[in-house]
């Protein structure tokens, strides 16, 4: 089997192109195809557990979902994870490899590409179809030399590009039409066809700049799609997730506070509960205050510790939350949000930067070293309160203190995480917690409300199914078809 392939860029990030890859990954398997996912080069700190060991972005875990595939580090064999505003940890076929400041990764990128078209051939194995995400923007030409996410790639692997539009941010018709003048002719002959995204009112209105569009590029109108509110309803790519403020719930029974840290990673674990109904998430920026009605205060983790946990207290959030916990309120620490809950977090051979020392919060008697090996793993297991559940690790750290002796979870016999003296602060590892049913509703009763009626999982593939409906209403799916080589 060898796959036909199609490539979708975008004339900005955030315009669209993971939602697009899931939607038609569900919509082109329900016509008997089979579908692989595939993002050359990703930037997140929001990453998934594979079936081989290693770690992706979240948003192509979310595509080969759609698929109804198993997670394998080829369908994103370069993660780039942010550590600071200059420079990222990079994992090749998922595994970390090294840390590069952004000036000396594009000297890495040629020496990347023969892995990067080693994972797409091991891909193109396997399925009729590859549906290919590019990244960032596709007019990034003075990024072009040695570029391995977009049209660099679509030239090696001799790949169709689609070009996707945000009308929703203006100027669509501009972007769509620069990026065409801006490209070198033998990249833009790459491109046969256009979406414009995230469209709001009567479509008829929009049939000229379609034309215009169409007129000025020679390209194919595919279609003019429709904000699709459900979006939110499904894990975003990537930190631009958390810049919209959360829902404003007046009728909610449970309040959470959520601190949005520099490097927050896995936020994803949110998403869950910001389905509940009776759940407000409060995101809690540098410079607010933790409400003193909220249940709880829930850390995420993060892919710099150290700089999180002095953002935390440069902030003043420190200070806050030690309150909370004064005044019996719950805290819970995820990953690099439990290591913040100890007593000091160490950093001896500089994995996150300068070799370092800081203290914790002091709210579990714990003490973590930044060492070892990357832990990766699905795991499933019964939390402290006999509870079961199914989750992942994905942590570079080794815990250890008095209050491991009261573990937050057994896996086998393998006791994880921490637990406070008085019951109300607890940190473990394991991510996707609250999107296991059985647990979230355990979290919802012991924070004062009822046990959740919401199935996560089935909504997550409902909305995606509905986001396929959508597609096929309104782009035209035999003309990608038929793009597809």
């Amino acid at each position: 089997m060898t796959a036909r392939v199609l490539m979708f860029q975008g004339t900005g990030s955030d315009v669209g192109k993971s939602l697009m890859v899931a939607g038609l990954a569900r919509a082109f398997v329900r016509r008997g195809l089979s579908v692989m996912p595939f993002k050359p080069q990703n930037m997140s700190n929001n990453a998934a557990v594979t079936a081989d060991g290693g770690e992706i972005g979240r948003a192509q875990a979310l595509q080969a979902r759609a698929a109804g595939v198993p997670l394998s580090v080829h369908m994103n064999p370069v993660l780039l994870k942010p550590q600071s505003e200059t420079g990222a940890q990079v994992v090749v076929q998922g595994k970390v490899i090294g840390k590069a400041k952004a000036v000396d990764y594009q000297h890495m990128k040629a020496g990347l590409m023969p892995r990067v078209l080693e994972s797409f051939e091991h891909l193109k194995a396997k399925a009729d179809i590859i549906l290919i995400e590019g990244a960032g923007s596709a007019s990034e030409v003075n990024l072009r030399a040695n570029d391995i996410a977009n049209m660099g790639f679509a030239r090696a692997a001799n790949a169709p590009v689609i070009l996707i539009g945000d009308i929703d941010r203006g100027g669509v018709i501009a972007s769509l039409v620069g990026t065409k003048a801006v490209l070198d002719a033998d990249d833009a002959a790459m491109i046969h066809g256009f979406i414009v995204n995230r469209f709001r009112g009567d479509p008829n209105l929009f049939d000229e700049g379609m034309r215009i569009i169409s007129d000025k590029t020679g390209w194919n109108p595919i279609g003019l799609l429709p904000h699709f509110a459900d979006a939110n309803r499904l894990p975003a790519e990537d930190a631009l997730g958390l810049t919209a403020p959360g829902q404003h719930k007046p009728g909610a029974k449970i309040r959470i506070a959520v601190p949005i840290l520099p490097h927050i990673s896995n936020f994803d674990d949110l998403d869950p509960l910001e389905a509940e109904p009776d759940v407000e998430l409060i995101r809690v920026r540098q410079g607010d205050v933790i409400p003193a009605n909220c249940a709880l205060v829930l850390i995420c983790g993060s892919k710099s510790t150290i700089a999180d946990l002095s953002a935390l207290k440069s902030s003043g959030l420190d200070v806050d939350i030690k309150a909370h916990a004064r005044r019996g309120g719950f805290v819970l620490g995820l990953c690099g949000g439990y290591q913040m809950l100890g007593n000091t977090v160490a950093d001896p051979d500089g994995i996150e930067g300068t070799p370092n020392t800081i203290e914790g919060l002091g709210l579990l008697d714990i003490d973590t070293v930044l060492t070892g090996d990357k832990r990766l793993v699905s795991v499933i297991g019964q939390s402290f309160d006999h509870v079961s559940f199914s989750g992942y690790e994905m942590h570079v750290g080794v815990t250890t203190g008095n209050d491991n002796m009261r573990p937050f979870s057994t896996m086998g016999d393998h006791a994880e995480g921490a637990i406070s003296a008085d019951g109300r602060v607890f940190g473990t590892y394991i991510h996707g917690l609250f999107a296991d049913d059985n647990q979230r509703s355990a979290w919802l009763e012991r924070l004062g409300g009822e046990s959740s009626a919401l199935n996560y999982e089935a909504q997550v593939d409902d909305v995606l199914d509905r986001l396929a409906d959508h597609m096929e209403r309104h782009l035209d799916l035999d003309a990608l078809l038929a793009i597809a080589r």
